[in-house]
């Protein structure tokens, strides 16, 4: 189910249940409270599992930002963020999963979740800065690889593009 929180204009109301097992709920939004739940994700693997430092993460765009947030049975597992432009364009950022939850598809569920909002709200285009290890990965959602970024941490960044297309 994805749920919408703050003052975003649609909704989008799914539930996902992976392999049988993972029942989870996405809510979209932009309210304190579900950022702060973002936040403790994105502590928990950016700045304590892959050592990158807690100011590159908290970058002051989190409260103009729209934010994903899965849980399931209420636990916070994953997240995402897409910050929307005035020119129509958008970046998708800071998506971590818990540990325990990694490699049973729910990435792709909030991905997917951020990119089906920003078509429903009238985005153009959305850029990510990923690992370069997951070119493949965001391929497979239609992101176009532009070139190679920054090194954050130890990780080399890559910059995608993903158009999105009007039916």
């Amino acid at each position: 189910m994805v749920r919408f929180r703050g003052s975003v204009a649609h909704t989008l109301m799914r539930r996902y249940v992976l392999g049988g097992k993972i029942a989870m709920e996405v809510t979209i939004g932009k309210d304190s409270e579900l950022i702060k739940l973002a936040q403790s994700i994105r502590y928990q693997v950016f700045t304590l599992e892959q050592q990158i430092p807690t100011e590159l993460d908290f970058d002051g765009l989190d409260e103009e930002s729209i934010h994903a947030l899965v849980t399931e049975q209420g636990e916070p597992i994953a997240t995402a963020r897409l910050t929307v432009k005035e020119d129509g364009s958008s970046i998708m950022a800071r998506v971590a999963v818990t540990e325990a939850y990694r490699g049973v598809g729910v990435a792709s569920k909030v991905v997917q979740a951020l990119m089906d909002h920003a078509q429903n709200i009238g985005v153009e285009s959305i850029e990510i800065h990923a690992h370069g290890y997951l070119r493949k990965y965001y391929e497979r959602f239609g992101f176009e690889f532009i070139k190679e970024v920054e090194i954050v941490g130890e990780h080399q960044l890559i910059e995608m593009r993903h158009q999105i297309v009007r039916t």
